[in-house]
């Protein structure tokens, strides 16, 4: 899988992704305690309204930069958009109201939403090679699960010597490197001409190519039931493990652990498995065991009660993470099949606006249903959820893709 690193180009941008994922990981802890800083015991629904700003730029900003991104210099507006990252980081510190932090926050998600799809967009045309871009892929989820699993040991290690207000710097600090890493390399320019439609037309161009294409309405079906899976994780997990089984703390971050273990083994065997198998194929069965593993798990914990032990809950959260990684790793495979260089950048833009919405309505869901009936029918309204993406896909996904 490495060996696609011997590419001098995408090497370049997968240390920026790396290093920026990192300083991503250290503000959102230092968020959480800027949040509690300033609002005391109303820290929590300051960081659920800044997570739903996160929702609502990325939903809203996305469509609008795909619909622009590949008329300009790529190179030029990832550097911006890191920049602008790494000003918004600098500026936090010193906030002291708590719409500030709102403003600051919906400017630095509106950043990440004009980067992100825009950097992904750009691989495929760096990677041509089919096989290349699926190693890419799996090391990309890879960077994803590691930083879930050390930035927060990072921002640990770094709050004993440190006020929780130098963890922005280091979020600057990762997007200043960022920004000089794609710097650093020569970047292809899109060739589209100049837009004639209106607008509107052009910043909805992208999610309507997006949702009449066949395998790419499958790819959002089973994003749901990705979606699903991960907020029962999230969303849940800290409340499962602390307050139902009793445990400490450190256990959380062991059985978040899980989840991210499972997901990174997955992508390890990915390139071979895509290499004999379809993508579609892949997807299905993934969120058909997401789905299963969510009734499974229901269902355990309705029958033991009180009786339910936290090694379930661990190989049930590892078999979800595998799952979660097959589901939606090969997703840049359809949106690059699916697309020329031109239209590329759009159509990025689109899944992450749309599967964006997918995470917006299943948050909420998986914490609300939690706080009002119970660990247990959460689980099954989840795999309700799982279910209806699932066989959305099989019906809207054409087997002769």
């Amino acid at each position: 899988m490495i060996a696609v690193l011997a590419n001098r180009t995408y090497r370049h941008l997968f240390l920026a992704q790396v290093v920026a994922l990192v300083g991503t990981g250290l503000a959102t802890v230092a968020l959480g305690l800027l949040a509690v800083d300033i609002a005391g015991a109303k820290g929590g629904a300051v960081l659920g309204t800044a997570m739903a700003i996160k929702m609502i730029a990325y939903i809203g900003v996305a469509p609008v930069v795909g619909a622009y991104a590949a008329r300009l210099p790529r190179r030029a507006f990832l550097v911006a958009m890191d920049l602008i990252r790494a000003g918004v980081a600098l500026a936090l510190p010193f906030v002291d109201q708590v719409w500030q932090v709102y403003v600051l926050i919906f400017l630095l998600q509106s950043a990440s939403a004009g980067f992100t799809p825009t950097f992904q967009a750009t691989i495929p045309d760096i990677l041509p090679d089919e096989e290349d871009y699926t190693k890419a892929l799996s090391l990309s989820r890879l960077a994803y699960d590691m930083e879930s699993l050390t930035s927060p040991l990072l921002a640990a290690a770094l709050l004993t010597v440190m006020n929780f207000h130098w963890l922005f710097s280091g979020t600057a600090i990762g997007f200043a490197c960022s920004a000089l890493l794609v710097v650093s390399v020569t970047l292809p320019r899109g060739t589209a001409p100049p837009p004639r439609r209106s607008v509107w037309a052009n910043t909805t161009h992208g999610a309507r190519l997006y949702l009449a294409t066949p395998r790419l309405r499958g790819l959002l079906a089973v994003t749901l039931s990705a979606a699903a899976a991960s907020a029962m994780v999230i969303v849940n997990t800290p409340v499962l493990v602390t307050e139902v089984l009793g445990l400490a703390r450190s256990q959380v971050a062991i059985t978040l652990a899980a989840f991210g273990g499972g997901s990174m083994v997955s992508a390890l065997l990915l390139p071979r498995i895509l290499g004999r198998l379809s993508d579609r194929t892949v997807m299905l069965v993934a969120a058909a065991v997401l789905t299963l593993s969510l009734v499974l798990l229901g269902a355990t914990w309705l029958a033991l009660a009180d009786d339910y032990h936290w090694p379930i809950v661990l190989v049930g959260w590892l078999v979800l993470g595998a799952a979660y990684a097959a589901t939606i790793t090969p997703g840049g495979r359809l949106l690059r099949r699916s697309s020329d260089s031109d239209e590329r950048p759009a159509l990025f833009a689109a899944q992450f606006a749309l599967s964006h919405v997918c995470w917006l309505v299943a948050y909420p869901l998986s914490g609300q249903i939690g706080a009002a009936a119970g660990i247990g029918f959460t689980f099954v309204a989840l795999s309700a959820v799982s279910l209806v993406g699932l066989a959305a896909a099989i019906v809207m996904w054409p087997s002769v893709d």
